[in-house]
């Protein structure tokens, strides 16, 4: 038959100390002389002794878990943020429970509020616009935003979306494209941030600008819209799309339509998710630093967490990355 686990009797036995103190030692909740850890260590790894995991919750009142809400699961943006903030997690400790609203605003509160009594803290991406997240910072447990909040006292890490366009559009005017079209997702907060970024550019060299909006970020929203914008008696000699995933759909979409890209226009995304750089042509787009972002933010919750003073936005800077769905504008 097999034999029990060793519990906290067989260890406070072995190293000659009450449950009381073996109890305290492997929650955190007191530290003893080096002798006495030195004993509770050596009967700890001779019995091969685990604790349990939801027995110490109960006991601290801390789950050493995080909460991480994303819009969209298959996004690989969003599994990049995922990739980072776990790293930190896993060095500090914690384990990280994923959930995922599927673009879907209504449903963000119910499974915030749920979320919360599991976590030690939480890192957000909402749709919601700010004037209707007030019940979030109600929520009693530390948070982390991603993007910008202007009122709500919530600590926030967010991408420099405006620069990152900014960017984008100075190189098309750096190719003397003269027509260019924003495909945007309007129902975004950083779809602001980016379209003011583009024209912002585009304004100050007097370059015309078009701007669409779509209705998801999404490949297969990018391949829908391609040809309303493409078959404009005035087509674009450029495409700014609000992430890699609608500019690479709208390059399918394009290729299927007889355009070749860059010789008929050039096409550029947000994001740098992997795939883009696989992709004949390989896209031109910006890198958020999606892994950064994901680090930055688990870095600080954990700050929180731990009853620290952290600034109330920390910002990535965005890297402009240069590949081959963008030529110069042919005279």
């Amino acid at each position: 038959m097999k034999s029990s686990a060793p519990t906290i009797r067989d260890v406070a036995a072995a190293a000659q100390v009450s449950t009381a103190t073996v109890s305290k030692y492997i929650n955190g909740a007191q530290r003893f002389s080096p002798k006495v850890e030195a004993a509770l260590d050596a009967a700890i790894a001779s019995l091969g002794y685990k604790s349990n995991p939801l027995a110490k919750s109960m006991i601290t009142g801390r789950t050493n878990t995080i909460g991480l809400s994303v819009l969209d699961v298959t996004n690989p943006h969003f599994s990049s943020i995922l990739k980072g903030a776990n790293r930190v997690a896993h060095d500090h400790e914690y384990s990280v429970v994923l959930v995922d609203t599927e673009e879907t605003p209504s449903r963000e509160r119910r499974t915030l509020e749920d979320l919360s009594r599991r976590v030690d803290g939480m890192i957000v991406f909402s749709r919601l616009r700010e004037h209707e997240m007030a019940w979030m910072a109600e929520i009693d447990k530390p948070l982390v935003f991603f993007g910008s909040l202007n009122e709500l006292p919530i600590p926030t890490v967010a991408s420099d979306d405006h620069g990152g366009a900014f960017l984008l559009a100075q190189h098309l005017r750096m190719l003397g494209h003269q027509r260019v079209a924003y495909l945007g997702f309007s129902k975004s907060r950083r779809d602001e941030e980016r379209l003011g970024g583009v024209r912002e550019c585009l304004d100050a060299a007097g370059i015309e600008l078009t701007v669409f909006d779509g209705e998801a970020p999404s490949m297969a929203e990018g391949e829908r819209m391609c040809s309303t914008i493409v078959l404009q008696a005035q087509r674009p000699d450029a495409v700014i799309c609000y992430n890699d995933l609608m500019a690479l759909g709208f390059m399918k979409e394009a290729a299927n339509l007889g355009l070749s890209i860059p010789s008929d226009l050039s096409v550029v995304g947000f994001d740098n998710i992997a795939y883009g750089k696989y992709v004949s042509p390989a896209l031109t787009t910006v890198d958020l630093q999606s892994e950064r972002m994901g680090a930055t933010a688990m870095s600080k919750l954990l700050q929180v967490i731990r009853g620290e003073q952290v600034e109330k936005l920390t910002k990535v800077a965005p890297q402009l990355v240069l590949r081959a769905s963008t030529q110069a504008r042919k005279s």
